[in-house]
């Protein structure tokens, strides 16, 4: 697992020179990328969002690609369209920016529910099919999506279908008082990004992530897992628990986790740490719940500190 730790650490450094006083978070994002799994970005204007997107396709050397939703996006404005060519006397296609390594998806929710569904196959099945023919997609592929959560009108909340696509939901949050003034100092006469240059080869990505799955889950960590899962379809308060693709995620996440901090074995400690990010996404809850206060995360706490870890019986 040294491999993969070295290769997060160098990429998690380097990130740090443009993105500041946020290391928890990006070292989620690391698992995210060797889960080969895509984010959502929930969080206010201004807090660094699509600076984070293009940070990590610098420092990894592959290509990235940004699509701004808006109501009037067409899906083939996302997949690409088939273009009639004179010379060929023939249809020759046009890719568009989901071709690409890392796309991010700016402000998804003002996007139509007709332009959001043109990714679900690209998310899902890593292909795009566009006038009856499939077009495969490049790995890595990773879908970085975003939406600020205080503004509604013009917008187009996501299906639970598509929000189960991504693979976990992550807010940056405000910076604190020592980080902000350390931004303000970086920032300077040029931004960081300018200067960025990469230091990992991101194409090694889908061969790390093979790797993970070498990382030993025991079977209480699993089975906490599943009671974890099985909590959120029972509880109250949530219309909606966590699908079966949720607790994947899980166990996926918290092999991937382990590896970044250098240990070829999990801990229950990783799941309680992945656990909101990967879980409170794919929850509904009920409306009355919602109007008493209730959030998904602490919801899923509360769920998390009712369901104990069973080590069995010592002998």
């Amino acid at each position: 697992m040294n491999e993969i730790q070295t290769f997060a650490q160098t990429l998690l450094d380097n990130v740090e020179k443009v993105i500041i006083g946020k290391r928890p978070n990006l070292e989620l994002l690391v698992v995210a990328l060797l889960c080969e799994g895509h984010t959502l970005l929930e969080d206010v204007p201004g807090v660094g969002k699509t600076m984070l997107a293009r940070a990590f396709a610098v420092s990894l050397g592959i290509q990235f690609k940004r699509l701004q939703c808006t109501p009037d996006l067409l899906p083939n404005d996302v997949t690409g369209v088939s273009i009639f060519d004179q010379q060929k006397q023939g249809f020759s296609f046009v890719p568009g920016p989901v071709f690409t390594n890392i796309l991010l998806a700016d402000e998804i929710n003002r996007a139509t529910p007709r332009t959001q569904s043109a990714l679900l196959e690209a998310m899902g099945e890593r292909q795009v099919t566009v006038d009856g023919v499939t077009h495969g997609l490049e790995r890595p592929f990773f879908v970085m999506a975003t939406q600020n959560p205080v503004e509604y009108e013009g917008t187009f909340p996501l299906p639970e279908a598509q929000l189960d696509r991504f693979f976990m939901k992550l807010g940056l949050g405000y910076l604190d008082e020592a980080s902000e003034n350390q931004m303000l100092l970086n920032l300077g006469r040029a931004h960081p990004i300018e200067s960025l240059t990469q230091v990992v080869d991101g194409r090694e990505l889908p061969r790390l992530a093979g790797q993970v799955w070498d990382v030993h889950v025991d079977d209480t960590v699993r089975d906490y897992i599943v009671r974890l899962v099985f909590a959120t379809r029972r509880h109250k308060d949530l219309i909606l628990g966590a699908s079966p693709r949720g607790s994947h995620a899980l166990y996926r996440g918290i092999q991937a986790y382990a590896a970044v901090q250098g240990r070829d074995y999990t801990l229950p400690d990783d799941v309680k740490k992945l656990a909101p990010a990967i879980l409170s996404h794919r929850c509904l809850i009920h409306p009355e719940s919602a109007l008493r206060g209730h959030t998904h995360l602490g919801i899923l706490k509360e769920i998390m500190q009712a369901t104990p870890l069973d080590i069995g019986k010592l002998e």
